[in-house]
């Protein structure tokens, strides 16, 4: 697979969840309140008493254990989540060589896992020989490791690199900046067992040389990258990748940025960490 080129137990413990984002607390008078008069103490009792009352009718509205049978009520029920929304499962906090690990046994674990090897399988690292070495070795199973370095060894040949405007190791020339980096978009699971799975990953790729005389710029692509997982020393491991084109959809009227936006917006946003 050329990512570069395109841009790009069987227990399941569920699909579906919730992601809350807690955002910073302010005080909402904008200043210190006031120290109220001794006639004022029972507005004060009835205000916090109505206060509790509304915390615990949101921490009870927000209970995910809840459900009921009755559709059309709304009362009592648990918010429904549709397939697309985030699982609420936290992601990984461990790493292999830089790369996410330590994914869970589940389906949700295997997409996150598929999610973050399309990452690094789309990134500027895949240009260097000694980091494409270091990437497949972290995320293959030991018995593909020699079949899919080899492949892609084939994929970034000196040839390829030239072809893209790129030096020998896979960098920008100097005065430009190289950017290919591949966001997933969305991902599902088209078949599973405890010891192996098949997930695709859809995703949005940036590829080109950022530069003023660059004759290679930065273009964004659309395109599906399928992994076979294995389960292997206790993590999903890649035994094959391949890549399609698409879906792709209508592209927007948005003005295109210059070169040095670009370039800037490549080295102050990072990347992330994707989990199920």
């Amino acid at each position: 697979m050329n990512t570069g080129e395109e841009q790009g137990y069987t227990t399941d413990y569920g699909d579906t969840g919730h992601t809350r984002t807690r955002l910073p607390e302010s005080n909402p008078y904008g200043s210190t309140p006031r120290r109220p008069g001794r006639s004022s103490s029972r507005g004060l009792i009835t205000v916090v008493g109505v206060v509790v009352l509304l915390i615990a009718a949101i921490a009870f509205a927000n209970r995910g254990g809840g459900s009921s049978t009755d559709g059309s009520s709304g009362k009592g029920s648990a918010p429904q989540t549709s397939s697309t929304a985030a699982s609420g499962t936290r992601p990984v906090d461990t790493k292999s060589g830089g790369i996410p690990s330590g994914f869970a046994h589940t389906k949700q674990g295997a997409q996150s896992a598929a999610a973050n090897y399309a990452v690094v399988l789309g990134s500027d690292g895949m240009f260097n020989t000694a980091r494409r070495h270091e990437i497949v070795q972290s995320i293959a199973d030991p018995n593909s490791v020699s079949d899919l370095q080899s492949g892609f060894d084939a994929d970034y040949s000196d040839a390829f690199l030239k072809k893209v405007g790129l030096n020998d190791d896979g960098s920008a020339p100097k005065g430009s900046t190289f950017v290919n980096r591949t966001m997933p978009i969305g991902s599902k699971v088209t078949s599973f067992s405890a010891s192996g799975t098949t997930v695709e990953v859809w995703c949005n790729g940036l590829f080109g040389i950022a530069g003023d005389t660059s004759t290679n710029p930065v273009t964004s692509s659309w395109f599906t990258v399928s992994m076979k997982l294995t389960w292997s020393n206790g993590d999903w491991r890649i035994l094959e990748s391949s890549q399609k084109t698409g879906p792709t959809p209508v592209s927007s009227d948005n003005p295109v940025s210059g070169a040095n936006e670009i370039s800037k917006a490549i080295q102050e946003f990072g990347g992330f960490t994707y989990a199920r």
